[in-house]
């Protein structure tokens, strides 16, 4: 293209824009279609990516490959085989979640890296004068390999501590900044409940939203402080031994009548030694295989009862990303309707706009242009009016994402490929829906356009 043709071009753009400029109203009506068209689509594309980084968080915080077990407190019991039940008849009694249920599981189950028990205690946190309700939450140090750069200050347990049940303790980045601001709590002592504990180390400060703890049903890990998981069975309490004080309110339990006082007592008795199980699979192939298996392995040595729930977090965001990514898909090919109606206006639009331009047409081409320079003064009209749409469009995306946000609380992302597919589809509608008009232009006999009223 020589320096000719580039000012060809330059002219017929500059038609097509005084013609739009002289008729401001007709260009932005008809530009509507694709201002309301591209918004919805930004919007939709914003929301969607919103809803993939939210799961993706969620997938994090609850960690990769994790399969769950967490404990049914109230004992649901089920058919006792023939080997179980003795001689004597003698019901047998699930133990519940043990210590010693997360040993087998990680020692005989293939492709099990870890096993992580916790225990979770309601207790009051206390610190020079300051008091507040928390959760005391006994681990080992397997729990620190589920996350990453746990540790912001200090240290994790050390072996010495793990098997001497030391009254040393981790606290959550919450409990530093509510406890000690302006001081390093390493080596000071807190107490929880009835024992001071020793604070060698802070946790990271864990990115969890109150959306996620509700949703996920997981702890504001920020707020808790962490204590070797033997501490917490030999100094404040083992449910799984048996106590002159159970045995004192099984006898109050068996005072009651029959009716929803005593269901009210029972559901309170919890007999579970650990209060959840985080089992790390090295390959997420075999989480349904493995999974089976545990659930297996825990009806034997619970005698059949079913006094816990057994579930895949990865799996279930997994469920749920589909679901969403089928929605958004939904939500976008009907955003996109808009855009076909927007085309359509556009062309509707043009053909009238070359109807009322007749006499024009047939003066430029009597004057030397070509049906080149008709076809591309129309286009370049056409292009105009949809790019203009979409710039607005893609404002006025933002400003429907940002009112969504705050109204509904879901996130929403806009990305710059959002933004790129939203011109190239301005471009698109332009191209397509203005051909036809700009041939129609074009093809017309000059000799009649000046004929024409």
């Amino acid at each position: 293209m020589d320096r000719s043709d580039y000012r060809r071009l330059l002219l017929n753009i500059q038609i097509a824009v005084n013609a739009i400029l002289e008729n401001k109203i007709r260009a932005f009506l008809t530009s509507m279609g694709i201002i309301f068209g591209v918004a919805s689509v930004i919007t939709m594309l914003a929301i969607g990516k919103g809803a993939e980084t939210t799961l993706l968080e969620q997938m994090k915080l609850l960690g990769a490959n994790n399969i769950i077990i967490a404990p049914n407190v109230e004992q649901e019991e089920g058919k006792v085989s023939e080997d179980i039940v003795s001689d004597s008849n003698k019901q047998h009694y699930s133990p519940g979640l043990t210590l010693s249920d997360a040993e087998s599981i990680g020692k005989t189950i293939p492709y099990v890296e870890f096993t992580s028990p916790e225990i979770i205690l309601e207790t009051t946190i206390i610190y020079s004068g300051k008091k507040r309700s928390g959760k005391l939450i006994g681990i080992d140090n397997n729990f620190w390999k589920t996350k990453s750069n746990p540790i912001s200050m200090g240290k994790i347990f050390s072996d010495n501590h793990l098997d001497n049940s030391a009254p040393v303790c981790v606290i959550g980045n919450g409990i530093r900044t509510r406890f000690f601001a302006g001081e390093s709590p390493l080596g000071k002592k807190i107490k929880c409940g009835k024992l001071w504990l020793t604070i060698i180390g802070v946790l990271e400060q864990q990115d969890i939203t109150s959306e996620n703890i509700k949703s996920l049903g997981i702890r504001d890990y920020n707020m808790d402080v962490y204590t070797p998981v033997k501490t917490v069975l030999i100094r404040y309490k083992n449910r799984g031994m048996v106590t002159l004080q159970d045995i004192q309110e099984l006898n109050r339990m068996d005072m009651f009548d029959e009716g929803a006082e005593e269901e009210t007592v029972e559901k309170d008795f919890n007999y579970h030694q650990i209060d959840r199980i985080v089992v790390k699979v090295n390959d997420n192939r075999y989480m349904s295989h493995i999974s089976e298996i545990i659930k297996r392995m825990l009806e034997r040595r619970h005698y059949n009862v079913i006094d816990y729930e057994i579930s895949i977090p990865e799996q279930l965001i997994q469920q749920e990303q589909r679901t969403k990514r089928i929605f958004n898909i939904v939500l976008g090919a009907i955003a996109s309707i808009s855009l076909i109606v927007g085309g359509i206006g556009v062309m509707n639009i043009m053909l009238a706009s070359v109807m009322d331009r007749f006499k024009e047409i047939g003066i430029r081409q009597s004057i030397g242009a070509t049906r080149k320079d008709v076809t591309l003064q129309f286009m370049s009209e056409a292009i105009t009016i949809t790019l203009t749409g979409g710039v607005i469009g893609i404002f006025l995306g933002y400003v429907f994402t940002l009112g969504i946000e705050k109204s509904t609380g879901i996130t929403g992302v806009i990305s710059l490929n959002s933004v790129l597919l939203s011109f190239l589809v301005s471009v698109s509608v332009g191209l397509i829906f203005g051909i036809y008009p700009a041939k129609k232009a074009a093809k017309q006999d000059p000799v009649v356009l000046l004929r024409h009223d």
